[in-house]
């Protein structure tokens, strides 16, 4: 900024009145500063112009910007760009070409603007947020963009060496940069943004902020384009009215709104959901926390379940937060696709049989921590290292001793619509997946008062979570969120060729085809299996599944599994084929290279020469991409597991009266 325009800006912000704060933008472009409400003015920035207004306002939520945040553009840009980010979130690093694209195509009329907001259940996220905000410390934008580059090139490798490698590599003084992560001292940075987050509805990464607009996801360029193009005729209007450049931002956030309207918040399996279910804590169930505890957490969960394992963190530092005044119960919910679940829930239960819940929890923390290894092997010595009676565990796994409390969790899961896990029910509320911890504060707060009040009014506190259930629902009132994934239109039929060489079973004179995209990598892909062989079994001749690969981009075992399951298609048929397929679902967490030639020998009739030829040559690749480019020459948009069923599209792992309903209809159809 020169001279003369911060004179401009210094008259205009005492006009106006309003605050403002620096702004330091990337590679060399120089000090800059905006108005915000939120810090002391410095005099050099340009201020909110007071009393203009847009001819046709859209809503705008008001999102600081301050020295305090990396940034890459003029601070005079005509549209800023907030990201909230997390640097171990797949969806946030594919969206950086987008971002890229924008820059080289905008140039200096747009800015981007970095917060923090790493999601509790990927566990390097915060760390590697930390790294990020020491190099912005040391060398301000400049320095922040290279750290922020280089964890997104190299996201599976987040670990604390590699921070420190990272650092060292983009030169920055690396004892210093040792000391600020031993003291965490970005975190309070860090979870100031993760509060804004919640404030402004960015409960997910990436979420982007278009001069206040929200965009939400790893959306095309085009979207981004869209809201962008449609600021910059909008910005010049408020041009022309006399709003400098390094005033528009100021302006546009003088006019928005604190939050979004509720209407338009991202919907959620729970936190809005206001039923109360009547989930019953019983005797051998294991808890932790008082029995008197204001709020009870009832958790569904399977110790195979990766997901489980992300929230186990968010709990943990629940429970920190409330202490006593919040109980968490634990039931199983071991998945039918998950074959160590069951036995894992057995030990665990086996351990508290033998000392309670200190024993249960001990064994909980262990089997979480060890999720790669559940085999009996393994089960037995974790029993040992527990200090468990050996004979008794054994017995345990040999005959599955657990099995009518485990079946008991599992039907009132069921019952309940948990079909999914982790599934919780907050004092009877429920919230289901992996949340980030803001949204589970919400409902314990909310449940947190209710319980007070009724303390207040006189009932004991060992009988609250009674009280505040006894009238609960014992069934949803409503189709669980995932059970009805938002589609276009429901009746569209869209146009995909079978391809000719592509793996099936059932007749080919079949009056069903379903075309089913998957992803050797996606749980949720491994978690319809049983539900399409249940199809098969119902339907036998009237129904035909054509496999199709999806592999998406963020699942770097996919691809190469893919081209292996075609490689043995090529060499055994439909039949092999299959048995490759069930192999790789059986091993989800183990598709290394090693492992594939592994399973392709174990399914036998497979030269092994030429297997491996056909990956080092990646000879099925081309054929990979054309299933996935026939989703998008059919103008479809799905994520995996999806179903075209007669040409109609079914998303996701759905029960099996989901794919009734559908096939019934094709069949009438016909």
């Amino acid at each position: 900024m020169n001279k003369g325009s911060a004179i401009v800006a210094i008259i205009i912000a005492a006009v106006a009145g309003f605050t403002v704060g620096q702004i330091t933008a990337k590679k060399g472009s120089g000090d800059a500063v905006i108005a915000d409400a939120s810090n002391e003015q410095d005099g050099k920035a340009g201020a909110a112009v007071a009393g203009i207004q847009e001819d046709e306002p859209v809503e705008r939520i008001k999102v600081p910007v301050t020295s305090a945040q990396p940034q890459e553009g003029p601070s005079d840009a005509l549209v800023t760009i907030v990201e909230f980010s997390d640097f171990e979130c797949p969806f946030c690093g594919r969206v950086g070409p987008t971002i890229e694209q924008l820059q080289k195509d905008y140039g200096n009329k747009i800015r981007v603007v970095w917060r923090n907001q790493p999601l509790p259940f990927h566990q390097n996220a915060m760390p590697a947020a930390q790294a990020a905000m020491e190099a912005f410390a040391q060398g301000k934008s400049e320095k922040f963009w290279a750290m922020h580059d280089k964890l997104f090139a190299n996201k599976s490798a987040l670990s604390r060496a590699d921070l420190e490698k990272y650092a060292g590599e983009i030169g920055l003084d690396v004892a210093k940069f040792k000391a600020a992560l031993d003291a965490n001292k970005h975190e309070a940075a860090i979870k100031a943004d993760q509060e804004l987050a919640a404030t402004v509805g960015a409960r997910g990464t990436p979420a982007f902020f278009i001069n206040g607009r929200n965009l939400r996801g790893a959306q095309p360029v085009e979207k981004f384009k869209e809201i962008i193009d449609d600021e910059l005729k909008r910005v010049e209007k408020l041009k022309a009215k006399g709003v400098p450049a390094a005033s528009i931002y100021a302006t546009l956030q003088a006019n928005a709104k604190e939050k979004p309207e509720e209407a338009a918040a991202r919907p959620s399996a729970a936190p809005d959901d206001k039923t109360v279910y009547k989930v019953p804590v019983l005797a051998h169930d294991p808890q932790k926390g008082p029995a008197d505890a204001l709020v009870t957490v009832v958790v569904f969960s399977d110790y195979q379940c990766p997901f489980c394992s992300r929230v186990e963190p968010t709990l943990n530092a629940l429970s920190q937060k409330y202490g006593n005044d919040l109980r968490i119960v634990w039931k199983d919910n071991p998945l039918p696709f998950h074959q160590d679940a069951t036995p894992a829930a057995t030990l665990a239960l086996e351990a508290f049989a033998q000392g309670k819940d200190k024993k249960f929890w001990e064994a909980h923390d262990l089997l979480f921590q060890n999720q790669k290894a559940l085999a009996r092997a393994d089960l037995e010595n974790y029993g040992k290292q527990l200090g468990l009676n050996d004979k008794k565990v054994k017995a345990a796994l040999d005959g599955n001793a657990h099995k009518s409390g485990i079946e008991e969790d599992k039907a009132l899961a069921a019952q309940l619509g948990a079909s999914g896990t982790p599934s919780f029910f907050i004092n009877g509320r429920s919230l289901r997946g992996a949340q980030p911890q803001p949204a589970f504060e919400k409902l314990i707060d909310e449940e947190l008062a209710k319980a007070k009040a009724k303390v207040q009014g006189g009932t004991p506190k060992a009988k609250v979570y009674d009280e505040l259930t006894k009238d609960g629902a014992t069934k949803p009132t409503a189709a669980p969120a995932a059970a009805a994934p938002a589609e276009p239109d429901a009746n569209k039929i869209y146009d995909i060729p079978v391809a000719k060489d592509a793996p099936s079973k059932g007749s080919k004179s079949a009056k069903v085809v379903i075309q089913e995209f998957s992803d050797f990598q996606c749980p949720f892909c491994g978690r319809v299996n049983p539900t399409i062989k249940q199809v098969m079994d119902e339907y036998k001749d009237k129904v035909r599944i054509v496999w199709r690969n999806y592999p998406l981009p963020f699942h770097q075992d996919a691809q190469p599994a893919a081209q292996a399951a075609m490689e043995v298609y090529d060499q055994g048929g439909s039949e092999k084929f299959w048995a490759m397929h069930d192999k790789l679902f059986e091993n989800q967490r183990a598709l290394t290279r090693a492992d594939l030639e592994k399973y392709a020998s174990e399914v036998g009739g497979v030269n092994m020469a030429k297997f491996k030829a056909a990956l080092d040559n990646k000879t099925h690749e081309a054929r990979v991409k054309a299933d996935m480019e026939a989703v998008d020459k059919a103008g479809a948009r799905i994520g995996t597991p999806s179903f075209f069923i007669n040409g109609k599209l079914l998303q996701g792992a759905q029960p099996f009266e989901a794919f009734k309903a559908a096939i019934d209809e094709a069949l009438k159809a016909k």
